[in-house]
């Protein structure tokens, strides 16, 4: 019996074992999510350092702005 309690309840046990296990499946989720989201954050970089095309999107989605000779509707939906 007292060989069993180190191998199941001490630091480095079985039980401690599990419970790392645990954490590093959610870490590597994490890791996964993150690193998703890092090469569209990469992609975007290129693209606004190489393109016209997505700073003109940038211009238009965030700043509201129209090129030269460009006229600007915008449709209002009424809700009934």
């Amino acid at each position: 019996m007292l060989i069993q309690y180190p191998l199941w309840f001490d630091r480095g046990g079985w039980l401690n074992v599990f419970e790392l296990q645990d954490e590093y499946d959610i870490q590597v989720k994490i890791n996964q999510k993150l690193k998703k989201e890092n090469g569209a954050l990469l992609a975007e970089v290129n693209d606004l350092k190489n393109g016209t095309e997505a700073v003109e999107e940038r211009a238009r989605d965030d700043l509201g702005m129209i090129k030269r000779d460009e006229i600007f509707f915008e449709v209002i939906k009424i809700q009934e």
